[in-house]
């Protein structure tokens, strides 16, 4: 069970030396658990460890090996990690704060990248985010990430299943694959904004309100979350798929270019979905300015109907004692008829105008 606590903040780091160990995070109590991944083509091995002591006696050689380590909070645990694996203190400080920008670093020995899991909820359509961290090294992947459930099933499918080549291929594929996973489900939530966002045109097109730019503003603002994630990645796999560390095939390089133009797609549906809001934000705006406008026009049409009416009425209400029309025995009746025909002769002219 998960108990949330206070966040713990940036500036706890405030005046550390680089590579000090501090969570940057919402604080859990929630004990970390090991995840233990072991194939070949002929081997697979899968179960949960206790403790990272039963890591070495788990490893068989020759085998590809994914150490899931979830609960990253426990410094303790992360620091033990990477002395076991030998992970600079500056990785594993990186890997402490949740808060890192997506990017990925080559450190000869390993490649360490970082990225931000995304998932969507159904109904209020509010984006979750999760920072994994995954070190590639020697036969091995190591993943970091603080919360359980993650988009990596399919990947953990693939392995299970021995008529497949993923058993075949070496860690780099691994690290393809469980990234290929994270961009792929930006496509989901992409599919979901996108629905909401034609629901919302649809609606401000037949009746702009403030319930429906309520809703667009947060569209906008899970797609600018999405946008965060998505553009610091886009540097992170072009330097992957350029790099010549001995870790990364060059046979694993054609998938990572292929995650590359994914990344793109998602970069540019991302902008398309920020301009067409903007656009339905004019709209929005000028359809109230054309409301008004028209409210304004019924207004203009008739107060100036009734100005010569009240100029004929302001006439005859003076008080004079000899006005001519006053002794006349049709002058009311006269008056009614002028002004009769003064209203009728304005609308027609306002008719011809095309001003209603």
């Amino acid at each position: 069970m998960t108990v949330k606590g206070k966040r713990n903040p940036r500036t706890a780091k405030t005046g550390l030396p680089p590579g000090s160990l501090v969570y940057v995070g919402e604080q859990k109590t929630r004990q970390t658990s090991l995840r233990f991944m072991q194939y070949s083509e002929n081997i697979f091995t899968e179960k949960s460890l206790s403790s990272l002591d039963e890591f070495d006696k788990n490893v068989v050689e020759d085998t590809e090996v994914w150490l899931d380590i979830m609960g990253i909070h426990d410094i303790p645990v992360v620091e033990s990690i990477g002395e076991r694996f030998s992970i600079h203190h500056l990785v594993l400080e990186d890997i402490l704060n949740t808060e890192q920008r997506p990017k990925a670093e080559d450190h000869d020995a390993f490649v360490y990248v970082i990225l931000k899991m995304l998932d969507i909820d159904p109904v209020s359509l509010k984006i979750r985010v999760e920072q994994v961290s995954l070190i590639l090294g020697n036969n091995l992947i190591l993943s970091f990430q603080e919360e359980p459930g993650d988009v990596f099933d399919p990947v953990r499918e693939r392995i299970r299943s021995a008529a497949g080549r993923f058993r075949r291929l070496g860690a780099d594929y691994l690290l393809y694959a469980l990234m290929d996973a994270i961009v792929d489900r930006y496509f989901v939530i992409l599919e979901c904004i996108g629905e909401s966002i034609e629901e919302i045109e649809e609606a401000l097109l037949e009746n702009p309100d403030a319930h429906s730019i309520h809703d667009l503003y947060l569209r906008k603002r899970e797609l600018l979350t999405l946008r965060h994630a998505v553009w610091p990645l886009r540097e992170a796999v072009n330097s992957l798929r350029k790099t010549d560390n001995r870790l990364i095939q060059p046979e694993t390089l054609a998938y990572f270019e292929d995650l590359y133009d994914h990344v793109i797609q998602v970069i540019d549906t991302v902008e398309t979905f920020r301009e067409t809001i903007a656009s339905m934000l004019d709209l929005y705006l000028s359809s109230l300015s054309n409301r008004m406008n028209e409210v304004m026009r019924v207004l203009t049409v008739i107060s100036t109907l009734f100005i010569p009416l009240t100029f004929i009425v302001g006439v005859y209400g003076m008080n004079f004692k000899y006005m001519p029309e006053l002794d006349w025995k049709w002058g009311y009746i006269f008056v009614w008829l002028l002004m009769g025909l003064i209203i009728s002769g304005m609308g027609m002219w306002f008719k011809r105008k095309k001003w209603f």
